[in-house]
This record gives structure tokens, sequence and C-alpha cells, in this order.
């Protein structure tokens, strides 16, 4: 056997493909190279997307309204509990007697609130009037989108399913856990000492 096997040359021929970057796939020589593929590669254009339009299910539920065009609904939120009113009017929110932004001075709070009426897209159609008690704020803010949800689904019934989809439907569970006896708070026990 001689040393000028067939083998040899195909190395070489691997090697020098290598280095001039030809051979697997496409390999560029530099930046004008990449820039110059970049520009002549063809891009799909892409249009923003629009919103989804709120598309209201066909239901044969009717309507839950009273004498006076209002519909009402009950939220909760941990220790807060509100009866909510709604009707059709310019997007006013009082709550207490109180208009929201003087109630809830928390830009969150008042984000909150709103929240179902962007999901179904009735921002500013519908007035709010609540009286809510129990809780500290945040709990009370809760507990007015809860009922505001829950009031849009008796106005509208077609509304469910975006509201539903969206978890403003379901009440939260959670709530502050009871005292044990033996320990300071609900889980927090007495220091140990070891004599």
């Amino acid at each position: 056997m001689s040393d000028d096997s067939p083998e040899k040359p195909a190395e070489q021929g691997r090697a020098e493909s290598r280095a001039t970057g030809q051979g697997r796939g496409q390999t560029f020589q530099g930046l004008a190279s990449l820039r110059q593929a970049m520009a002549t590669a063809t891009r799909p254009e892409v249009a923003p997307a629009a919103p989804a339009p709120v598309v209201l299910a066909p239901t044969e539920v009717q309507p839950v309204r009273d004498e006076l065009g209002r519909s009402y609904a009950t939220g909760k939120r941990k220790n807060a509990v509100a009866r909510v009113w709604i009707r059709p009017g310019n997007g006013r929110i009082e709550v207490n007697g109180r208009d929201s932004p003087i109630y809830f001075a928390r830009p969150v709070l008042r984000m909150l609130l709103s929240q179902p009426f962007v999901a179904t897209d009735r921002l500013g159609q519908f007035d709010v009037w609540c009286t809510v008690t129990g809780g500290g704020l945040s709990g009370q803010a809760g507990a007015v989108r809860h009922g505001i949800s829950r009031a849009l689904t008796f106005y509208e019934p077609g509304l469910r399913p975006v509201l539903k989809h969206g978890g403003f439907l379901t009440r939260d569970s959670r709530v502050v856990e009871r005292k044990k006896y033996g320990k300071h708070k609900a889980r927090r026990r007495p220091q140990y000492s070891k004599r």
C-alpha cells in the first residue's frame, strides 16, 4: 500500500472548503457580503395585528334588567362585598356616593375597575353606581370589578364568554387564614428557646 491513497485528497479538499467558507450550507466572507445577502433576502410583510372586535356569542339567555333599565350584581373579593348597578351612560363610576378617582386614589385600583369594560370594548358606555363594605381598598376594588363583570353579563349575556376567558367572573377565593391557638398568627410559631 502506498501513502498516496484516495482518502488524503478528499480530506485536503474538505479542509480547503472549510477555510474558504464553501461546502456545507452558506457562509459569508465578512460583513459586506452578509449585508448584501440580507438586502437581497425577501421578508414577508407582516401587517400590524388589529385588536379583534368583540363578537357577541349567540345565546338564549335574556338580559336581566329592572324597570329603570339597570342590571344589578354582587361582587366579592377577600372580605369586601360590593353591590353594583350598571346602566347605559357616559362612563361615570360612583362608589359609596363618591366618584371613583376620589374613593380609589391609586391609579392601579382605578385600572382594576375599567378592566371589564376594556376587555368587552364597552369603555365609556355604562354608568356604574355601587356600594362596597368590608376589607381594605384593594379588596374593595376587586369586589367592584367582580360586580361590574357580573352585571355586564346580566345586561348583555353575549359578553359572558369574553369576560369568562379574561377571568373576570371567577370569585377569587383567597382570604386571610385564621389565627390558631398556640401561635402568634396563622402559622408564626413562638420563638424557640433551647433552655
